[in-house]
């Protein structure tokens, strides 16, 4: 969904404030009108004044239930969207998606549809005839340095509700969990993720409590929908969003009151990069956003004039469709303008640490270049000479269900896989490493791990990858951990 709004606000985050490591933060909602006369309320705790970042999560935003008769529901012509994945949730209603990398698909409730925009893409959302009511969430997560280029794609996935044993020593029975993103409590979803992401729903019927294990290295979020809840002790009122800094091994979530409420969680290690985002761009730098609105400007017509000099002068090529054709335009609606710049310059993001907002940049990476040949997005001087000057660490991340290699502690890229005929193969289906490190032989040093730790552990390869396909042609000696019938 796009951030409709005409002025969108800058947040500059400083030092937060100080507490007890493993104090809740409550950031407060605020009232967002989204759409024209008849706008669409909705409730964002993220970025907020004082957090712009939980892990990757970059921005959150709550609505519903609405009665669709008296707002129009979501109708949300074409727009663009860079350096970001979107994640639509709903509880209730029904919305059509359509972008330029070729997908159509009805959003409902329960179900995950999840798009990366990498290095450009334009979708429009428009509630469907037959919905009355429309309630749900909208969660952007940022793209890591190395995978903001990425191709734009877009995934589906239906999470199983796992029924949860109750903690509150009163028998109370209706605890379900739904993970979409990540894995929590022993429950994994196979989507998809840049970085290490945690999104699920947890639905608690009246009086009753769990405790859920978490990653200590996460920290996370904690948003109450329909209700308020209780977390370890602490009210959270409805609509609020808890933040839990990293440390903490385990979380108590109970309902207070006398109907079924959810609770969204999300969650991911602290992201070590400062983003500047504005409306529904993510870039680097000011330099960055200014190139970004010049193209879609000049893609779709507006403001010919200051568009061309405004990408001369952000270094941004744009000719053709950097974001992809223009997606089906629908009931006569044009696709979106970018709204106006503000007059200030745009400032960075940084993620949170040991409860305070970093105040030193990380390294700095260069200006992002859109080639009007391939309209790849990448960085305009890749660090060639990345493996060699810097530490190259391949590591097994079966949480995650992938193997990922690392240099300076920054992930380069991965090769993902599935367990099959429980656990006894390992189906590679997709292996990928950041422009900014390619040429470095990264992705056969990955592949090679992978197969040798496989071999190690007695189990048997299908690769689906194409990737790894074409590495096993190549090297005789691992063709023997290829399932019996599967061709290479």
């Amino acid at each position: 969904m796009s951030n409709l709004e005409l002025d969108p606000a800058e947040t500059l985050c400083g030092v937060e404030a100080e507490g007890p490591e493993l104090a809740l933060e409550i950031i407060e909602p605020r009232d967002v009108p989204l759409g024209g006369l008849r706008a669409m309320p909705v409730r964002r705790t993220l970025p907020s004044k004082h957090r712009s970042l939980v892990g990757a999560w970059c921005f959150a935003d709550h609505y519903g239930p609405d009665d669709v008769s008296a707002t129009g529901g979501m109708r949300v012509p074409p727009h663009p969207h860079t350096g970001l994945q979107t994640i639509s949730w709903l509880f209730s209603g029904e919305v059509e998606h359509r972008d330029s990398a070729g997908h159509h698909a009805r959003v409902r409730p329960g179900e995950l549809n999840f798009m990366t925009a990498g290095r450009g893409i334009n979708h429009s959302e428009y509630s469907t005839p037959a919905t009355t009511v429309l309630h749900g969430v909208q969660l952007w997560a940022a793209l890591p340095e190395p995978f903001r280029g990425a191709r734009p794609g877009f995934e589906r996935y239906v999470p199983h509700a796992v029924v949860l044993e109750d903690a509150g020593g009163n028998g109370v029975r209706g605890a379900e969990l739904r993970v979409f993103l990540g894995e929590l409590h022993g429950s994994a979803s196979p989507v998809r993720t840049y970085s290490a992401l945690l999104g699920a729903e947890l639905s608690l019927g009246p009086g009753a409590a769990v405790v859920l294990d978490l990653a200590t290295e996460f920290e996370h979020a904690f948003l109450p929908d329909s209700g308020g809840a209780v977390l370890d002790g602490e009210p959270v009122p409805q609509a609020h969003l808890a933040y839990a800094a990293p440390g903490r091994a385990r979380v108590r979530l109970e309902n207070p009151g006398d109907t079924r409420i959810r609770i969204m969680i999300l969650g991911g290690p602290p992201f070590g990069e400062e983003i500047t985002m504005w409306w529904n761009f993510v870039g680097r730098s000011h330099e960055e956003i200014v190139g970004f609105r010049a193209l879609w400007q000049a893609q779709i017509g507006a403001e010919p004039g200051s568009a061309k000099a405004e990408g001369a002068e952000a270094g941004m090529a744009h000719d053709g469709e950097p974001f992809g054709p223009v997606v089906e335009l629908t009931g006569g609606d044009a696709a979106l303008p970018a709204p106006a710049l503000p007059n200030v310059r745009l400032r960075p993001r940084g993620g949170a640490r040991d409860g305070r907002r970093t105040t030193s940049r990380p390294k700095t990476s260069p200006p992002t270049t859109i080639h009007p040949e391939s309209k790849d997005t990448m960085p305009a001087q890749a660090p060639t000479d990345a493996a060699e000057q810097g530490v190259v660490a391949i590591v097994h991340t079966p949480q995650r269900h992938r193997y990922e290699v690392r240099v300076d502690g920054v992930t380069a890229g991965f090769t993902q896989y599935r367990l099959k005929e429980d656990g006894a193969v390992i189906a590679f289906d997709h292996t990928e490493v950041g422009e900014a490190y390619s040429g470095l032989g990264l992705a056969s040093r990955l592949v090679t791990f992978a197969l040798d730790d496989v071999r190690a552990k007695g189990q048997r390869v299908r690769p689906y990858c194409p990737y790894v396909r074409r590495f096993l042609k190549r090297h005789l000696e691992y063709q023997d951990l290829v399932v019996d019938g599967f061709e290479v």
